[in-house]
C-alpha cells in the first residue's frame, strides 16, 4: 500500500496496491499487523457500512473522550467527497480540513485519528461508505459541527439545493461554539 501524509498530523491518504486482470480485481483492504506498522498502532473494534445516495451530507460527526474513535473510511461503490476537521486544539493544524475523493474505483481510504470531526458527501447516484473504529459507540459522547460554517470553509462541490442533510446534523453548532479537544 501507498501510505500519503496530509497536512494534518497523522491523518494519512492510503492507497492499496490493486490487482487487475480480465476477470476483475483484488485488493487486501485491511491487514492489521501492515496497518499498525505502516499507518498507525491502534486495533479497530466495529466495521459499519452505509448507502446513501447523491447528495446526502452526512457530518461533521465526533466523539469526545473518553469514547473517541479513529477511523479507517472508504468507498465501495459510487463517490464521495471526505472530510476531516482538526479539532485538536493544540495542533498546528486545528481548525483547518483535509478533503479527498473516495470511490469505488479509485479504492483510496482514508485514516483519520482521533480528534477529528468527519463527514462526507455523496457525490454519485449512491455510494456504499465502510469504516472501522477502534472504540465503540457512546450516544452520550457524541458532538458534531455545522457542515456548511463558514469559518471551516469546506466546498461541498454541490449546489446548496442539492444538499440532503439530516434534522440532527441541521442542529450542531458552529466550530466556535463546538464542544472539542
Amino acid at each position: 500500500m501507498n501510505i500519503i501524509s496530509t497536512l494534518a498530523d497523522g491523518l494519512k491518504i492510503i492507497q492499496p496496491k490493486v490487482f487487475e486482470d480480465s476477470r476483475g480485481y483484488f485488493l487486501e483492504s485491511f491487514s492489521l499487523k501492515k496497518f499498525q506498522e505502516e499507518v498507525f498502532n491502534t486495533t479497530f473494534v466495529q466495521d459499519n457500512e452505509s448507502m446513501s445516495e447523491y447528495g446526502v451530507l452526512r457530518g461533521l460527526h465526533y466523539q469526545l473522550p473518553p469514547f473517541s474513535q479513529s477511523k479507517l473510511v472508504r468507498v465501495i461503490s459510487g463517490e464521495v467527497l471526505d472530510v476531516a476537521v482538526d479539532i485538536r486544539q493544540k495542533s498546528p493544524t486545528f481548525g483547518k480540513h483535509v478533503s479527498v475523493i473516495l470511490s469505488g474505483d479509485n479504492k483510496k481510504m482514508m485514516f483519520i485519528p482521533r480528534g477529528f470531526a468527519h463527514g462526507f458527501i455523496v457525490l454519485s447516484k449512491k455510494a456504499i461508505f465502510s469504516y472501522k473504529v477502534d472504540n465503540y459507540y457512546a450516544p452520550d459522547y457524541e458532538e458534531g459541527i455545522m457542515y456548511d460554517d463558514k469559518k471551516l470553509n469546506i466546498n461541498w462541490q454541490l449546489n446548496e439545493n442539492d444538499i440532503k442533510v439530516s434534522e440532527k446534523d441541521k442542529i450542531y453548532p458552529t466550530f466556535k461554539n463546538a464542544k472539542i479537544f
